[in-house]
């Protein structure tokens, strides 16, 4: 299987499954001398981690990273920096029943066809508990960049959405983190944690929409060909999975607009009246805020019967069981602020050895 490593110069490569013994991963290009704050990479784990509320799996997982290699005496020595995770609370036997059936919506189909043999234990390989390890590494490249800040939040549960822009929300990490759906307007955030109970009792799951903003990034980072900063943040967000879609500035919004109503105009400071261009003009950051949206569809598992098929062709009812997320959103959060800082981490270590490396400083 091809596709495990992220990144050009800062990239991770990640190995492991959701019931396996352990996931883990290896940091290739992190700079030494980069002291490490132990408790913010937990944090940021914990943030993702399961059975942290009533509107996510149940599943009871510790979820402590174990540095092996690259790390000594808290700073980073420049050589690969090994980490692994071991899995303590999977139950297989709760996936025994779909051992030769293929679920709607998943990668069954896909990987029995592509591989000849698949991983039906929680989907093996592309079980979102593999984004665990892009957490680590995303909480490593956060420390490398710190200067620039990356929030997201939950926008949109279903039809429930926050209608106000996110310049005007408190963003602060306080905020956010106040209640389980991680959506800073606690009106609508109650709103959003009512329905997705009322879904989860029903058996069935929900989606929606996570913002992300990128705050204090320099003027210059990214490529104006093939590696556009909106190219390489939508690859990264895409890679997430059940992601069904990226947008940044105006977006699809954009398309209903004329180019007089639509253009970002200049004040004398270089700054622009207004942001419809997200911050991102031919592929380079203009120094304004970074901001964009993804969509993540409903969790494929639902504990309602659906029909499908077997390895055979026949077709079968099958019911989900287990411990599943009746919504994805507020675990998402830390996996998005990940993706982004590895981008920027490896748009970073291109400007640390060119001309124009006091972009970062």
């Amino acid at each position: 299987m091809a596709g495990n490593i992220f990144g050009n110069l800062f990239r991770v490569s990640t190995f492991g499954e959701s019931h396996g013994e352990a996931l883990g991963g290896v940091i290739d290009g992190c700079p030494s001398g980069l002291e490490l704050n132990f408790e913010e990479i937990q944090y940021e784990l914990n943030r993702r981690k399961p059975g942290q509320s009533s509107i996510v799996t149940q599943r009871n997982e510790p979820d402590k990273v174990n540095f092996l290699s690259g790390i000594f005496e808290k700073k980073t020595t420049g050589t690969p920096i090994g980490f692994v995770i071991y899995n303590k609370d999977h139950k297989s036997s709760d996936y025994k029943h779909i051992k030769n059936i293929y679920r709607p919506s998943h990668s069954d189909f896909t990987y029995t066809n592509k591989y000849g043999i698949r991983d039906y234990r929680g989907g093996g390989r592309s079980s979102a508990r593999e984004t665990i390890c892009r957490v680590v590494a995303g909480a490593i490249a956060k420390q490398l960049i710190k200067k620039i800040i990356i929030t997201s939040y939950v926008s949109s549960v279903g039809k429930i959405s926050v209608n106000k822009s996110y310049k005007d929300l408190d963003l602060s990490r306080e905020s956010i983190e106040k209640n389980t759906i991680r959506c800073p307007d606690p009106d609508v955030a109650e709103k959003m944690i009512d329905e997705i109970k009322k879904i989860k009792n029903k058996g069935d799951t929900i989606g929606g929409t996570i913002i992300c903003v990128i705050k204090n990034i320099p003027i210059g980072i990214g490529e104006p060909v093939f590696e556009k900063l909106h190219a390489e943040l939508g690859k990264a967000m895409l890679s997430i999975n059940a992601v069904k879609g990226f947008e940044y500035g105006s977006g699809f919004f954009g398309t209903k607009l004329t180019g007089s109503q639509h253009n970002d105009f200049f004040y004398p400071n270089g700054k622009t009246k207004t942001n419809l261009s997200g911050g991102i003009q031919g592929g380079i950051s203009n120094g304004m805020d970074i901001y964009f949206r993804i969509a993540f569809k409903p969790v494929a598992t639902i504990m309602k019967k659906q029909k499908t098929i077997d390895k055979h062709g026949n077709f079968v009812l099958m019911e989900g069981k287990g411990r599943h997320d009746p919504c994805v959103l507020p675990r998402a959060i830390p996996i998005v602020e990940a993706m982004t800082a590895l981008v920027l981490a490896d748009y970073w270590m291109y400007t640390k050895l060119s001309k124009y490396s006091s972009i970062f400083n």
